[in-house]
Formats: C-alpha cells, structure tokens, sequence
C-alpha cells in the first residue's frame, strides 16, 4: 500500500468540484485516510513549493495556491502515487486527455484543479506539511477483498 498527498486548489473548490472529483477516487478504489479544508498561508506554499520559489512565476503561483480555501487529502492503495497521477492527466488543463480530471475539467495550465505527489519521497514530505502523523487513519475498508486480490 502507498500514500499520496492531493490537494483540490482554490479553482476546484471555488467551481465547487470536490464532491465530482473526491468520487472518483473512490470509484478507483482508493481510500482517503486523512482530509481537511484548509488556507494555504505564504509560508506553507513557499515549503511545499521551495523548488520554484526562485522562479519568476512563483509569486503567480503563491498568490493562486493562497488565494482561497484548498482540501488537502491523503489517499492511500496500490500503486498510488502512479494511479492518482494518471487519474489527473497532464499538468496543463489545455493538454489532459479527455477521461482524466484536468482534461475533463480544467482548460488552464496553472488552474489545473488538482495537485499530486509525483513521487515517493515528494509524497512523505508533502504529507507530513500537511498533515500531523495523529491526524491520519489507518484503517481497512470493509470493501478491500472485492477491490482487489488478497496477494496484491
């Protein structure tokens, strides 16, 4: 089993396409085991986003990412990192094939809707800045043995 960070960033919440976006995952079979709605303050976009904090465009992206309420989640199955990032499509919107998240909802390159973890190590980070290790559920859904194979 794997952990991935997600966030629904200010433009899916405002759109108001959690609950459209939340049910896919589920419908995937993945399992949240950690969700809060949240205001991403400068501090906390600067640490999630150190590498691009030089960058020209990071103040676009910071004001973007501060400018309203997101949902932070975490998401945990087989493979999930891979899975989820699949699910969201290309990072632009105006480039997602249709069927994934952004390609069915977004048309924007920075607007596009959904972050994900794009590794292992960038998954564990990102986790632990959003969430406290007490603030995580370890738990088996019930529906597990018909969601995929015992030896998986």
């Amino acid at each position: 089993m794997e952990r991935t960070l997600i966030l629904l960033k200010p433009d899916c919440v405002q759109r108001r396409l959690m609950g459209r976006i939340i049910s896919r995952f589920e419908d995937k079979g993945l399992s949240f085991v950690g969700m809060k709605l949240m205001q991403v303050t400068p501090e906390l976009a600067k640490q999630h986003y150190a590498e691009h904090v030089e960058k020209a465009w990071y103040p676009t992206l910071e004001s973007f990412i501060t400018g309203g309420p997101i949902m932070a989640a975490v998401l945990e199955g087989l493979e999930a990192i891979t899975v989820v990032r699949e699910m969201l499509g290309a990072t632009s919107g105006l480039k997602a094939a249709p069927g994934t998240i952004r390609g069915d909802f977004s048309s924007s390159r920075q607007m596009n809707l959904v972050h994900g973890s794009d590794g292992p190590e960038a998954a564990e980070r990102e986790i632990a800045l959003y969430f406290k290790p007490e603030e995580l559920v370890d738990h088996s859904p019930t529906i597990a043995p018909w969601l995929r194979a015992a030896d998986e």
